[in-house]
């Protein structure tokens, strides 16, 4: 982002039936094609697990005897069309099957990060507001205007509410990055906003995870994938794999080499242009627990390079302190104080457009870390699966993406996967709210308790 912009606006959600119709109907092509360079697509099937709880949820829901929060697990970009499948497919037919009569269409409003509307296009964002899509400035600590509407739809919206509540992908679908709390303070507002209006519908929150499989893995897809990686560094191919080899030893041994290669060099760009200092490690690791930690110490010095630059306090954990720089970041080129970006001097758009560009590679940083944000040494040697060397090594393509200054960069497809979706046991808020309401510390607990059970639940469903 080269040029200072005037603030973003806030895309009111105005659902459109007919629009969601022909989103439906296009699901087929869409799990088929790759309709966006970052959009691998390739998803059949989808099978549905516990679909007939979402059934009665539903059924309830329709009937004004509960206001309902989905949950979704939400790990990357090809999540939606697993969830469009659900409510266009699974959830109408299964209710057939139970001879349950539900009003169409079966639908959610939903939240999502009004950053996409960035990098993929104004249209999205219009899209969006035709099914229901409620936008989120991610980067502010509280969007108000995003959360009137939520609260607004979540009592009198004809739809359920999906919210992701890990707030960001993490390229894994076997693992649960730390939930912010978004979902359950907005179910505990709910219960206040409901009676308030002395209505006496149940707030209910149901954890519904995805999670991904490669139907015949193709390690010669994985091969290609690793060989542009290894070039894109400047490293020889590794040795071929014997015919009596196990594939995943093999492949192992190349991402190990790869991933300590890019820390290398990471951490000496900090170290010769940032300045910092990298502590020594002991020699009693073993070499994923070396890798686990010098990443640890890499993302932690790379925010740091950013916090400095916005002059922001090194507290959180690692998603916290994203969001802190991406909120200011963003401050720093959408500029609210600059309605009209025409009527400035040539002098003063010139300062705007030089703290644009510099704020948006300061941000640059975090993304990169944002990249990396749920990557160990340990996590394929602890499943050695195609599933895990995929995602690590699709996660890997992107960051040397960025690194490369490639905009939207055509992710490789390694195999049609399917999709499972699998619906948890829903969680009944009205209870709860008993301690949320009597003071604040009894609010906090609340929301953190709601949190960490929301989490337990989403990490069970993980097979």
């Amino acid at each position: 982002m080269d040029h200072a912009q005037p603030k973003l606006d806030f895309i009111p959600p105005t659902f459109n039936p007919f629009v969601l119709r022909m989103v439906h109907l296009s699901l087929p092509m869409l799990q088929r094609f790759r309709v966006q360079p970052w959009l691998p697509a390739g998803i059949s099937p989808i099978e549905t697990v516990n679909g007939e709880t979402l059934v009665d949820l539903y059924h309830q829901f329709q009937n004004n005897k509960i206001r309902l929060i989905l949950a979704f697990r939400h790990c990357e970009v090809d999540d939606p069309l697993s969830g469009l499948y659900l409510f266009s497919r699974a959830i109408p037919k299964l209710a057939r099957q139970q001879g349950i009569s539900l009003q169409s269409p079966i639908h959610s409003h939903f939240m999502y990060d009004r950053g996409m509307t960035i990098w993929a296009g104004n249209w999205l964002g219009w899209l969006f507001a035709q099914i229901g899509g409620i936008p989120v400035h991610r980067g502010k600590t509280l969007d108000w205007q995003a959360i009137k509407k939520a609260r607004e739809l979540l009592v009198n919206g004809r739809f359920p509410l999906t919210v992701a509540p890990e707030g960001a992908t993490n390229g894994h679908s076997e693992v649960v990055s730390p939930l912010e709390p978004g979902v359950a303070q907005l179910a505990f507002w709910c219960v206040e906003d409901l009676a308030k209006a002395k209505r006496v519908e149940q707030v209910v929150v149901v954890p519904i995870n995805i999670q991904y499989r490669y139907i015949n893995p193709q390690w010669s897809k994985l091969d290609w994938l690793l060989s542009k990686l290894e070039a894109d560094c400047g490293l020889a191919k590794s040795i071929e794999v014997a015919s009596t080899e196990k594939p995943e030893q093999f492949y192992y041994q190349r991402l190990l080499r790869l991933g300590e290669y890019l820390l290398t060099e990471m951490e000496h760009f900090y170290r010769h242009f940032y300045h910092r200092h990298f502590p020594d490690l002991p020699q009693s690791l073993s070499r994923e627990e070396n890798l686990t930690v010098r990443l640890q110490n890499l993302l932690d010095l790379s925010l740091q390079v950013g916090e400095e630059y916005f002059g922001l306090k090194q507290k959180g954990n690692i998603i916290e302190r994203c969001r802190r720089l991406e909120e200011a970041g963003w401050n720093y080129i959408y500029r609210e104080e600059l309605s009209n970006l025409k009527s400035l001097s040539s002098l003063k758009r010139g300062l705007a457009d030089l703290i644009a560009a510099e704020a948006s590679l300061r941000m640059l940083h975090m993304r990169l870390v944002e990249s990396f944000v749920a990557v160990t040494g340990t996590y394929i040697q602890e499943k050695p699966c195609f599933e895990r060397f995929a995602e690590t090594s699709l996660i890997l393509f992107d960051a040397i993406a960025r690194i490369k200054g490639t905009r939207n960069p055509r992710r490789p497809r390694l195999g049609w996967r399917k999709s499972r979706v699998t619906i948890g046991e829903p969680i009944s808020v009205n209870q709860r709210a008993i301690a949320y309401q009597q003071n604040r510390q009894g609010a906090k607990q609340a929301v953190a308790q709601l949190t960490h059970d929301l989490q337990i639940a989403l990490e069970k469903m993980i097979v």
